[in-house]
């Protein structure tokens, strides 16, 4: 069984080909060469390959950007999912299409408020969220045509490789380069009163691998651990595996207002039986080690 993976080479895709791999999947993964917002360059590649399942990676992923380039983040999240979901339709019409949407889709919860499951209504904040609820839906259009999609929200993730834009990566980043003497102990920061539902990239790729096994229903699926941590949380169990003291500054340019997101992944569970695996602190700890050898070795 071949997979297509459309931005491979990034952070996910990285970690995901070598998980479906151990399935024996025969993985082509594509990253910058494929463009996506190329409708034809698509339908070239999926000729080419043939693919019995494709999973949907590439996009713009960070908030900020966004916020900087809404046209660009809708050309790639919108415009270049509805052209391999039209490629696919026509070429490989019998392949399993995995959509990677987003938690953020589901916009903020109130204080307090219960996680989200897949029935709650789409009410994205920005435009990467407007995007991807934009795909999600255009998703689900092309799977009541009769496409065989899998529509999957992530909640938010972290493991080595993740870019600095992310607050968990800049945190270990930071921290890093304080542990090697390379940047005074002072930590910049935005807000750390945001909570969010955080995952391991490890867990969050396994939840892809179930989600291709054609026995589990299409659909739309949360991917979420169902605990809620305040970003200061994040920071402060890095500093505290690196055994490193930092003063903490807010950087006016980091900060979004406070919000509140955890996701409900009891529908996965019963479908895959996939639960997350990796305690917090691992994740924590291969984040900030990693980093340290970047920087280490910069």
């Amino acid at each position: 069984m071949r997979v297509l993976i459309t931005g491979g080479g990034g952070f996910v895709g990285r970690h995901l080909a070598p998980r479906l791999e151990r399935d024996s999947w025969e993985v082509i993964a594509r990253d910058q060469e494929l463009d996506v917002t190329d409708a034809g360059a698509l339908g070239d590649a999926l000729a080419s390959v043939r693919p019995d399942a494709i999973v949907h990676l590439a996009a713009q992923s960070s908030v900020a950007a966004s916020l900087e380039s809404a046209t660009r983040t809708f050309r790639v999240n919108y415009l270049g999912t509805h052209h391999l979901l039209a490629a696919a339709a026509r070429v490989v019409p019998e392949a399993r299409f995995l959509f990677v949407s987003s938690g953020e889709v589901y916009g903020a919860a109130p204080p307090n408020a219960g996680p989200f499951d897949e029935s709650a209504p789409l009410r994205p904040g920005s435009p990467y969220a407007r995007s991807k609820a934009s795909g999600d839906r255009l998703a689900a259009d092309f799977a009541g045509r009769g496409l065989d999609v899998v529509r999957v929200r992530p909640f938010n993730h972290t493991g080595p490789g993740q870019t600095p834009v992310f607050a968990a990566p800049s945190f270990a980043r930071q921290i890093a380069e304080i542990a090697h003497g390379k940047r005074e102990a002072r930590l910049e920061v935005g807000n750390l009163d945001s909570i969010r539902d955080f995952l391991d990239v490890e867990d969050v790729v396994e939840a892809y691998a179930r989600l291709l096994q054609r026995a589990v229903p299409a659909g739309v699926y949360n991917v979420a651990s169902g605990t809620g941590r305040k970003l200061g949380e994040v920071l402060e169990g890095l500093l505290r595996h690196a055994g490193v003291d930092a003063a903490v500054e807010t950087d006016p340019a980091r900060v979004r207002p406070t919000d509140h997101s955890v996701g409900d992944a009891s529908r996965i569970e019963a479908a895959t039986g996939w639960t997350p695996r990796v305690p917090f602190d691992t994740t924590l700890a291969r984040l900030f080690d990693s980093w340290l050898e970047q920087v280490r070795a910069a």
